[in-house]
């Protein structure tokens, strides 16, 4: 008899197991029971905080100098051996290797020839921008937090 009671307890078990996965839960932001409308409402307050913080960055470019000098000319080298590897034979390690240096010492130096300036604004309108970006993203992440 012990054995059909044990039977018996691992049927009722897997059910209930099987009942929970069959029953949707309700779940609030990111699956978890965080509330959706901190979520919301924090996302919207981030999404303003940010569109007004960067409409107040100006960003220019400046020339692209390796140690004083014109450097852009340089960064062609690496992506252009590669690209001609890779011309000769496809499957040329060597040709990948250059030519994936190469975009990224392109990349890295249009990156850092660029000039990134905060437009004059008064204290109140740098408070309200900051504070909005914050206190959104710190709502968003208390919504994701299991209460």
């Amino acid at each position: 008899m012990p054995f059909k009671e044990r039977e018996k307890q691992d049927y009722e078990s897997y059910q209930s197991m099987f009942n929970e996965q069959l029953q949707p839960k309700k779940r609030g932001a990111g699956g978890t029971s965080g509330g959706i409308g901190s979520f919301l409402v924090g996302l919207a307050m981030a999404i303003a905080g940010g569109y007004l913080f960067m409409r107040n960055v100006n960003v220019s470019t400046g020339y692209w100098t390796v140690w004083g000098y014109n450097g852009f000319g340089m960064s062609l080298f690496p992506l252009l051996a590669g690209v001609g590897t890779l011309f000769f034979n496809g499957k040329s390690k060597l040709g990948w290797l250059l030519t994936f240096a190469g975009v990224i010492i392109i990349f890295v130096g249009i990156i850092s020839s660029l000039n990134v300036y905060f437009a004059t604004t008064n204290l109140f309108n740098t408070l309200t921008m900051l504070i909005l970006l914050v206190g959104g993203i710190g709502l968003v992440a208390r919504s994701l937090k299991e209460k």
